[in-house]
């Protein structure tokens, strides 16, 4: 017997949740009821992770996403063409029916001066620029990954380029899905359900309730230790590790039931806290990361 045969029908429906989404993508677009969407993926202020976390995406994969399930039309790192070429085929999209992912945080000292994503005719395009223009104009606005949706790391004390997640700078919800990175899951998820039905049910902090709607202490394999009071002390101690700086209890992802790596390991699954990546703040409201001395508090 399999793992996939000991998760329980609940954990087992929600694991599937992007698969199921896609499959209804697949066939829709098959019977001709839906069609491809245009697809900006904007990287900003940061440092790239999303893009290779959404490369490294099982069920569907990355090529899937580009190929068969939208018009992918930019991005910094995969984009083909270079120079004006490049910029022409970003800012040409504007007026069309698209969708924009935008992953960094936005650079606002001295105008976005310090965060140039490439030169249109000569002069430098600033991310600032770019996710405004283009933020406006798009029919659905995804923060993809902790630093577009509320600053991250790149906000990090003592932030000095004053960077900032993307809502700060668009007058259009952004629908945030925080992680750093963002599992491939929850950016594939929440796409699909665009594409298939608008906007999905959020929290009142714009995060889709499909992935974010319960915290990783609710779901914890090793909730039952915290419930009966047994704490590891160091790491590697196969119990609860709330008192050693784990951040479970106030991070709400399906990371538990979800996992990495093509839903093979998490932090936790190898004795190592959550630090709260996809909560609010990270990281600076998350550290200490491990505390040996104090029950760390929600």
């Amino acid at each position: 017997m399999d793992a996939a045969d000991l998760r329980c029908p609940y954990q087992e429906s929600r694991l599937k949740t992007t698969a199921s989404l896609v499959d209804l993508v697949r066939g829709n677009l098959a019977n001709g009821t839906l069609h491809k969407r245009n697809l900006v993926w904007l990287e900003l202020n940061g440092c790239s992770g999303n893009i290779i976390s959404l490369l490294n995406g099982q069920n569907p994969d990355f090529q899937y996403l580009i190929t068969q399930m939208t018009n992918f039309i930019y991005s910094n790192s995969l984009i083909a063409a270079e120079g004006n070429y490049a910029m022409d085929q970003l800012f040409n999209v504007i007026g069309s029916d698209y969708i924009l992912a935008a992953e960094g945080a936005v650079s606002l000292k001295d105008n976005g001066i310090y965060n140039i994503i490439g030169k249109n005719n000569g002069k430098p395009v600033t991310g600032l620029e770019a996710v405004k223009a283009l933020g406006e104009g798009a029919a659905h606005v995804i923060a993809v990954g902790a630093c577009a949706a509320h600053g991250g790391v790149s906000a990090a004390r003592p932030n000095p380029t004053e960077c900032f997640g993307i809502q700060n700078v668009l007058q259009k919800k952004a629908i945030k899905l925080p992680g750093c990175p963002c599992h491939p899951d929850w950016f594939m998820g929440t796409l699909a359900y665009l594409l298939l039905y608008g906007e999905p049910p959020l929290d009142n902090r714009d995060r889709p309730l499909m992935f974010y709607g319960t915290t990783i202490h609710d779901r914890c394999p090793r909730r039952s230790y915290f419930d009966r009071g047994i704490f590891a002390e160091k790491l590697g101690e196969e119990t609860c590790m709330f008192k050693i700086g784990c951040r479970g209890p106030v991070t709400p992802t399906d990371c538990p039931i979800r996992q990495w790596n093509g839903h093979v390991n998490w932090p936790i699954g190898d004795d190592s806290p959550c630090i709260g990546c996809a909560q609010f703040g990270f990281p600076d409201a998350m550290e200490p990361f491990i505390s040996y001395n104090t029950t760390r508090g929600g």
